[in-house]
């Protein structure tokens, strides 16, 4: 079964989500880092549909959900993690494992920071953050980071497209192919510039909530990411009370975009062993 939906927000915001596989299998619930949207994770649901039910949310201001105007709908930490109980409860999702690309970190801290962890299986961080705003640490960033380009947060459409371009061509050590390349390009088109630069408008440290998790968890990180520093996953995995550090050799930002098989098999074996 594939189908797509909406669920409605504490603060009334729609928020887009895709349906893979049959609902009785064990769940996974999948968010997109910055300025991307559930399409990104396409070879992750191929791979794991068949054994899973595979939930994929678009982030408010992105994709197909609703995109507020007023900087309060993203800097508030709370409504991120409304938005994932918001998910949840419209699909039944019961003890799911949360997988979060990069920015998505801060959303399933939010989660947990809110809601607590006891109902989730686990957690699966990939190429996470543990910072934003001034609480981000030197250390935290690689050369492609985002918050250096500051082309990406213009409304200039044209600097704006050439300054993603640059970006998504950096997630990944290795060239991707043609037409994954051009629809992660559209994919981040579709965040509008007030909504990148809000993303980035709170100080919020991570670390606390990681380092009082109480599921288990997984990092997977490639040592070739210029866009969080391989640092800040040996890290995340550290603070973690459960967790596990799966480094990826050679690979970039985007692991599951260089190394499917592998992160799916990871991602696979870890959810198994959860529940």
């Amino acid at each position: 079964m594939t189908d797509a939906g909406f669920a409605t927000s504490s603060d009334g915001t729609r928020i887009a989500f895709t349906r893979h596989g049959d609902e009785t299998r064990p769940p996974i619930l999948l968010i997109h880092g910055w300025a991307q949207q559930s399409v990104c994770w396409q070879p992750v649901t191929e791979r794991l549909s068949d054994r899973f039910f595979v939930v994929a949310m678009d982030l408010r201001g992105h994709g197909a959900s609703d995109k507020p105007s007023h900087d309060a709908a993203y800097t508030d930490t709370r409504l991120w993690g409304d938005d994932v109980k918001a998910v949840m409860d419209a699909t039944g999702l019961q003890r799911p494992v949360l997988t979060g690309w990069s920015y998505a970190s801060r959303v399933i801290a939010a989660h947990v920071a809110t809601y607590g962890d006891a109902h989730l299986s686990g957690i699966v961080l990939a190429g996470g953050i543990l910072a934003i705003g001034r609480m981000r640490e030197d250390w935290m960033v690689g050369p492609a980071s985002p918050g250096l380009d500051r082309d990406l947060y213009t409304d200039d459409i044209p600097r704006r497209l050439a300054a993603t371009v640059r970006f998504v061509d950096a997630c990944t050590a290795r060239p991707l192919d043609r037409r994954t390349f051009a629809e992660l390009v559209g994919a981040n088109m579709l965040c509008p510039a007030h909504v990148r630069r809000a993303l980035f408008g709170a100080d919020v440290d991570l670390r606390p909530v990681y380092a009082s998790l109480g599921c288990p968890g997984l990092v997977i990180h490639g040592t070739a990411d210029a866009v969080v520093s391989p640092e800040t996953g040996r890290t995340t995995a550290n603070l973690l009370p459960r967790g596990l550090h799966r480094p990826y050799d050679g690979v970039g930002h985007a692991p599951f975009l260089e190394e499917a098989d592998r992160f799916a098999a990871d991602v696979a074996e870890f959810l198994s062993a959860c529940r």
